[in-house]
């Protein structure tokens, strides 16, 4: 197997991965990923479409991540990874697909507007 490159997005996060066969090990930004996630549940969405197609220790997966905040990119990861899974094999495809790993989630923050405190909040009205 050659390495594959796949690339996630979630909200203002963008992963881009390099996975190829090896001994499991996943490295975000030169660290470890247990390393770089330090909650319990960042490192379980990192690992989960591994988990869920049963080929934890099978690749090893090196990955460049860039914006947004640590939720946004542990989410793009799990899509770039669950990407990367389908490439190897089409039968990976409805385990994935079914828990939503292959869908783009394009929710971002609603910008602020003038005149208002935040986006849809609005100052205390006043009738006199």
């Amino acid at each position: 197997m050659e390495m594959i490159n796949t690339i996630g997005r979630r909200k203002a996060a963008v992963a881009r991965i390099y996975m190829k066969a090896g001994s499991g090990t996943i490295t975000v930004n030169g660290k470890d990923y247990k390393e770089y996630f330090t909650t319990a549940n960042m490192q379980l969405s990192v690992a989960d479409p591994l988990k869920t197609v049963e080929s934890e220790s099978l690749y090893d997966i090196k990955v460049n991540v860039k914006g947004g905040g640590f939720k946004g990119q542990a989410e793009a990861i799990r899509m770039a990874i669950a990407r990367a899974l389908v490439q190897v094999n089409e039968d990976f495809r409805t385990p994935l697909k079914g828990k939503k790993f292959l869908m783009r989630d394009a929710r971002v923050v609603e910008r602020k507007k003038y005149g208002r405190p935040k986006a849809r909040k609005s100052f205390q009205f006043s009738k006199r």
